[in-house]
């Protein structure tokens, strides 16, 4: 279908005039031109925007090496430093007094920071970390809540060479051990706390818990950032003030340069077994990508605050906090607290104060942030100047077309474009996501795969299925900002990401369909056992495995349903090792587990909902059936045959709420 077909079909919204006369990509025809470039050369394409975009120490003489895929290479011959990039460029480009970033504390005070100021608080904290012994190769965690020394720290460990691995600081002491092991860290940056709506909450005091664990015995040294002045617990020769540290340090500090190739980053994520993958990213191609997704998809210019939300926990964050923005100058926000302290306006306060132009959130925030202003009218978004806003952006899970509606009218006014941005973990940056000045917008879809990238969608075999049918999302050919490996486990790499069956694709994980029309890709929600619950990926097997690890859980079954709030609810259902319980004692069962699965995991991934069951409906061979399970979770009655059912009066008690 033409664009001018498109527009008229009911809830499109095409491209404001003034986005196409100036926007990055100016209109469908500059758009169409980018793809068709890249697909008739991709190494032709893909090394002209890195030699544009990245500064080389030593160019690349190869663009991809395919040899050995799907571990695929890209400029590894190149030599760069991601925090050069971020740092020298700006001061070299007329950007050193321009301010970097905006931060705003949970109880409001604000700092900023220029390009020079942050050049050189990056390198005394490199030359800190160096002063500590740690050097290239080496892996460091980052257990912080934001900040602007969370951005710093994982600066300074690129600058060295280091490898950092964020933690979000809501992750339990458990969870934080088990990725310390994983991957070989030698040195924790962390705080004595973090605040967060109004209240102090620990962090040093869960990395103790957690290097006591064991396993941790290749870590030496814990860098702690004194937030509150709070009293910690301090092991000395271990535990370094981040200020006595960096007291006397030479405030400039050569780049390490490293191959494209280098580990920049590991960023575990759930996966539908229970042990977290740790996924690996390069330098030179993820930040290549970083790059290009903040011109093509946010069309920031020199004047814009950009804002977005996430945390540097997440991949959000690392990309779009940490990296991108710096890396093209940018200035932006970067926020401690929550949406909804000291009450539900603070997010539309902070856009009209700081004169935020680009906003990028959740749809769960927004949803929130829409029952919150039908509770409280004063802390609707009508009360604040949003005037300032020129393009808005949604992550991290699919956002539905009543939020989007919601967001496009009261946030943008209806005349800032929505970027409803596809993309994962693994693959560093958007992937399918309208461009603001040439794709026409529809309302819970992400429309187009961005140039370079050929997003299908297929059948089990790895076979196209027509426009209109729902298959399996997968990207044709590899990319620079692609994974490349799970960390220390390139078997499961392989078996997750490129099945035998599926021709050599990259398998997203995720469920699409194409419209038949206009070919616009729609997400319908995970294919494997991870829950999307307020865009934070959680495996069903690591929340089972946590549950079943209480003494008094026989077993437990962890599936979703859907949530106005979250997008996805977790569901438990649960059978102990005594009498089924009932009533009040239920109850308190269902809420110790609840603060179990919080203690073992975090609070995110305590179950909204848990069920309790003398068994747990099963097949005579004795494979849990989920898939009744999770129409039980939606409310629905179960049609399908359970004719292979063990016990099918079993399911008539798991309808039963608490």
């Amino acid at each position: 279908m033409s664009t001018e077909a498109l527009l008229h079909e009911s809830r499109v919204f095409p491209p404001a005039a003034d986005f196409i006369a100036q926007a990055n990509v100016s209109g469908m025809d500059a758009y169409h031109a980018l793809c068709a470039e890249a697909d008739k050369n991709p190494d032709a394409f893909w090394g002209r925007l890195a030699r544009e975009n990245l500064h080389w120490h030593k160019p690349f003489t190869r663009v991809l090496d395919e040899s050995n895929a799907p571990f695929f290479k890209w400029f590894e011959d190149g030599l760069t430093n991601a925090s050069y990039n971020c740092l020298e460029r700006n001061l070299q480009n007329g950007n050193a007094h321009k301010t970097a970033i905006i931060f705003e504390a949970d109880g409001g005070e604000i700092t900023r920071i220029t390009y020079q100021e942050l050049y050189h608080r990056v390198c005394r904290f490199a030359n800190g970390l160096k002063s500590l012994g740690v050097k290239k190769g080496d892996r460091v965690v980052i257990y912080m809540s934001m900040s602007i020394e969370g951005v710093v720290a994982m600066q300074a460990c690129a600058r060295i060479g280091a490898t950092h691995s964020v933690v979000f600081g809501g992750f339990s002491a458990k969870s934080l051990q088990e990725r310390i092991v994983d991957v070989g860290a030698t040195a924790l940056i962390t705080a004595d706390e973090q605040l967060r709506g109004g209240k102090s909450l620990p962090l040093k005091t869960i990395v103790d818990e957690a290097l006591g664990l064991g396993g941790c015995e290749a870590l030496k040294n814990v860098v702690i950032y004194k937030r509150t002045g709070g009293n910690i617990p301090f092991v000395n020769g271990r535990d370094h003030w981040l200020h006595e540290l960096e007291a006397g340090q030479a405030d400039t500090c050569e780049p390490e340069w490293v191959s494209a190739e280098h580990p920049l980053f590991v960023l575990y994520t759930s996966g539908s077994t229970g042990k977290p993958k740790g996924v690996q990213h390069s330098t030179g191609g993820y930040l290549l990508w970083a790059i290009l997704t903040m011109k093509w998809v946010f069309d920031l210019k020199p004047n814009d605050i950009f804002w977005c939300t996430a945390d540097i926990g997440w991949v959000t964050g690392h990309t779009y906090i940490a990296y991108g923005p710096l890396a093209v100058g940018g200035t932006e926000i970067v926020f401690e607290g929550i949406p909804t302290y000291p009450n539900a306006g603070r997010f539309w306060d902070m856009i009209a104060r700081h004169k935020v132009s680009i906003f990028y959130t959740a749809p769960t925030a927004i949803r929130s942030l829409i029952k919150a202003a039908d509770a409280d009218p004063q802390a609707h978004p009508r009360h604040y100047d949003l005037t300032s806003l020129r393009l808005l952006g949604s992550v991290g899970e699919p956002i539905n077309p009543e939020a989007w509606m919601w967001y496009y009218k009261n946030i943008g006014g209806e005349r800032c474009p929505i970027a409803d941005t596809f993309w994962q973990t693994e693959t560093g940056g958007h992937m399918i996501t309208p461009l603001p000045g040439a794709t026409p917008l529809v309302p819970g879809s992400c429309t187009l795969p961005l140039p370079g990238i050929q997003a299908a969608v297929v059948d089990e075999a790895g076979h196209d299925v027509p426009n209109g049918q729902g298959g399996i999302l997968v990207v044709k050919r590899p990319w620079p900002a692609m994974i490349r490996t799970i960390w220390g486990d390139p078997d499961r790499f392989r078996k997750s990401y490129y099945p035998e069956e599926l021709k050599g694709y990259y398998l997203a994980g995720d469920g699409a369909i194409r419209n038949v029309d206009t070919g616009y890709f729609t997400i319908t929600g995970r294919i494997d056992d991870v829950l999307n619950v307020s865009g934070h990926r959680m495996g069903t097997m690591e929340i089972e495995s946590a549950l079943v690890s209480n003494p008094i859980v026989a077993e437990a079954a962890v599936v979703g349903r859907p949530d106005d709030l979250t997008g996805e609810a977790i569901v438990a259902y649960v059978v102990l090792k005594r009498a089924r319980p009932t009533g009040d004692e239920a109850k308190k069962i269902a809420l110790e587990l609840r603060n179990w699965v919080g203690k073992e995991i975090g609070p995110i991934a305590k179950p909204k909902e848990i069920r309790f069951g003398d068994n747990l409906p099963k097949t005579r061979s004795g494979k849990i059936m989920r898939r009744l399970l999770r129409v039980i979770a939606k409310g629905e009655e179960v049609t399908q045959d359970i004719s292979t059912l063990e016990n099918p009066a079993i399911l008539q008690q798991l309808k039963e709420t608490l």
